[in-house]
């Protein structure tokens, strides 16, 4: 079997400023940390004795957890900043309410190409940069990837074969420190998904 975990980073200081996250960077809070711990200490069970890899967003929050998780089970996380949040463009890390206000919501007929607020990605250009990156996953038995909430609705989207076309209305809901388990098995190839942003294992 293969397996992919995958991490939402835990709490970062954005969350509690109420800012607009994206590519603003900001550091993991103190419960982000200890909830960091307790995604370490779930994973450490799951991939006990496996030949394991660690990627991870480059933005800190989502780095600072990948380390916490690194430290606890004996890897190195390589940073890709093709798995980067979504960018809200000139919102990133102003206040949510300043973005809530001048967002655009797109219309059924852009679901893709429209941009929510000036210098945002759109849809599809995220979407196109996470497939990338999971498509460079290490071919090894377990990977554990650490990524944004947002992010993770293309993660899946990728791993279960979801053409970029069809991406416009589909969202997993996602918090801080979930996790994820994908798994691929080896005979028939096929993909599945074993659960979505599990939080039984935060304080």
């Amino acid at each position: 079997m293969r397996n992919i975990y995958v991490v939402t980073h835990t709490q970062s200081e954005h969350h509690i400023d109420g800012l607009v996250g994206g590519w603003y960077d900001t550091w993991l809070t103190d419960l982000g940390q200890v909830q960091a711990q307790s995604v370490a200490k779930r994973l450490g069970t799951l991939v006990a004795g496996a030949d394991v890899e660690l990627i991870s967003s480059d933005l800190k929050r989502a780095a600072q957890t990948a380390e916490i998780i690194g430290e606890s089970i004996g890897v190195s996380a390589k940073l890709v900043t093709g798995l980067r949040e979504n960018s809200y463009g000139r919102a990133d890390g102003r206040k949510q309410n300043w973005l809530d206000k001048r967002i655009i919501v797109a219309p059924d007929d852009d679901r893709l190409d429209h941009l929510v607020v000036e210098g945002a990605e759109s849809k599809r250009t995220f979407a196109k940069r996470i497939y990338a990156s999971m498509a460079a996953l290490p071919e090894k038995s377990d990977v554990i990837v650490v990524t944004h909430g947002y992010a993770l609705t293309f993660v899946i989207a990728s791993w279960i074969g979801m053409h970029i076309e069809d991406v416009g209305y589909v969202n997993f809901s996602a918090t801080p420190g979930g996790l994820t388990h994908l798994r691929e098995d080896d005979f028939f190839k096929n993909r599945a998904v074993q659960f979505i942003n599990d939080v039984s294992h935060l304080p």
